[in-house]
């Protein structure tokens, strides 16, 4: 059902092809599409389909490298997970690789476990399954190492994508226990450095990098706290307190900030999740008298229920003093918030390089953007904020015709900037502190991954297939 004339416009933007010379990798253009390339208002009057091709479901976000798309599948009939390559100019199928003998992981009813985005580096694609591990590939589809890793005791599995910085494949993996932030050399796949995260907990944004002078630094959003990571040894640099309990949006970098917007239940000043204490739980629940905590033993209506799974460390069935107080603190200190830092410095910084703050109608999962000086997000229900990018004042908010739940991230260009709802209803706004939507249309497929843009060719995906679409007459 068509609700205005917008056809895949948030296409357009995510994930801009690069130059011969530069890596590809998700959100690596912080959500803004580079150059001049005109993007319409209006993709159902004025574009024309050049191939649908059929595919089982993924929610990784393609990436395009010159005459080739990379993506990751899952087919829910054969229980196949593969690397998928397509020709950028027909739409067919290059090759496709199965991963052999994967011991598939836990996922969220609407998440799958072909999430994490490929990232090429022109010579060789770089994709991870959290049900195998990191696998890398020449552009011909020949593997040329493998990286085994998980599954990680999580429930809605792994969705953190690989970047590309300085012959490092960088991956962070936030899970109920043993998270950690590992380069890879991309020539051989081995192990450069690893960091344990010990204080990260779940959570499953993909790191961004942050280029000062002649340095770089990884930066890290994560359960409760934003971090800088050296690119060379992995060292913890600086880190910035008070984030949501579980982070999915990926930071953005805007004239020398770091932007980030999330919510997660239990963060608002208003609406606290808590514990009590371990020892006042005991009294009240301990029935057994066994000094542990059983699923049993809760009180209906307990918040600790529909988390146990990740509150239970040691996979026991029972709850001990330091899974229940772990679990209490991450309670305890979460703020739902969307804010701008400035990054750098040592040690705790949050006193002195958080320039802002802003807690109301906050995104769940879809990374923001940052154009032209303003921060747009969108909320479920379809609740789009525009945040002044230097002060954080609030200049208005509005709701797109797409209702119900957004998972694909905030795009811009040209003036516009894009939205896709998980129902599959694209929404393009005007850009500016006044935004105003321009059009609307209902794609009538899912839509989890975030779309692309290549050379005036638009990339979307839907849970059916992935679409390549022009401008009409081009």
């Amino acid at each position: 059902m068509k609700l205005s004339n917008v056809t895949l416009l948030l296409a357009a933007l995510a994930c801009e092809a690069a130059s011969a010379n530069e890596p590809e990798y998700f959100r690596r253009d912080q959500g803004v599409l580079s150059g001049k390339q005109g993007l319409p208002d209006n993709l159902a009057d004025d574009a024309k389909q050049l191939w649908r091709t059929a595919l089982p479901k993924g929610n990784s976000t393609p990436c395009v490298y010159k005459d080739s798309v990379f993506l990751t599948t899952w087919d829910e009939n054969t229980k196949e997970l593969a690397t998928v390559a397509l020709d950028r100019a027909s739409g067919k199928v290059r090759w496709k690789k199965v991963v052999a003998n994967a011991e598939l992981e836990k996922f969220h009813p609407v998440g799958s476990p072909a999430s994490s985005s490929p990232a090429c580096n022109g010579e060789q694609v770089f994709v991870f399954f959290g049900s195998y591990g990191l696998l890398c590939y020449d552009l011909d589809g020949e593997l040329q190492w493998e990286k085994k890793m998980g599954p990680f005791q999580d429930e809605f599995g792994a969705s953190s994508s690989p970047i590309l910085v300085d012959g490092l494949v960088v991956l962070n993996e936030d899970h109920d226990i043993d998270s950690f932030l590992i380069a890879i050399d991309q020539k051989t796949g081995k192990t450069v450095w690893k960091k344990p995260r010990p204080e990260a907990s779940r959570s499953y944004s993909s790191p961004i990098v942050w280029r000062t002078g002649d340095s770089k630094q990884i930066i890290v959003a994560g359960s409760l706290q934003l971090a800088g990571y050296d690119v060379q040894d992995g060292k913890k640099q600086w880190w910035v307190n008070s984030l949501s309990r579980i982070v999915d949006p990926t930071p953005n970098l805007y004239d020398g900030l770091i932007y980030i917007a999330t919510w997660t239940s239990g963060g608002d000043p208003t609406e606290r999740i808590s514990m009590e204490p371990f020892a006042e739980a005991l009294g009240n629940m301990d029935t057994n008298k066994d000094g542990l905590i059983e699923k049993s033993e809760l009180p209906e209506g307990s918040p600790v229920d529909p988390r146990f799974f990740r509150i239970d460390l040691d996979q026991d069935q029972k709850l001990n003093k330091k899974e229940w107080e772990r679990h209490a603190n991450v309670f305890a200190q979460a703020q739902n918030v969307a804010m701008a830092v400035k990054p750098g410095g040592e040690g705790d910084v949050t006193e002195k390089n958080v320039k802002w703050v802003f807690r109301r109608s906050l995104p769940t999962v879809p990374s923001s953007v940052v154009y032209e000086d303003v921060m747009y997000m969108v909320k479920d229900s379809g609740v789009i904020s525009s945040l002044d990018a230097t002060t954080g004042e609030l200049l208005k908010q509005g709701r797109a015709r797409g209702r119900g739940n957004y998972y694909a991230s905030l795009v811009a260009g040209d003036g516009k900037v894009y939205l896709a709802s998980e129902r599959g209803v694209i929404t393009v706004l005007k850009a500016g502190r006044e935004w105003e939507i321009l059009s609307s249309y209902d794609f009538g497929e899912r839509i989890m991954a975030t779309p692309v843009a290549a050379d005036g060719k638009l990339f979307v995906r839907t849970d059916e297939a992935l679409y390549c679409y022009s401008k009409a007459g081009d």
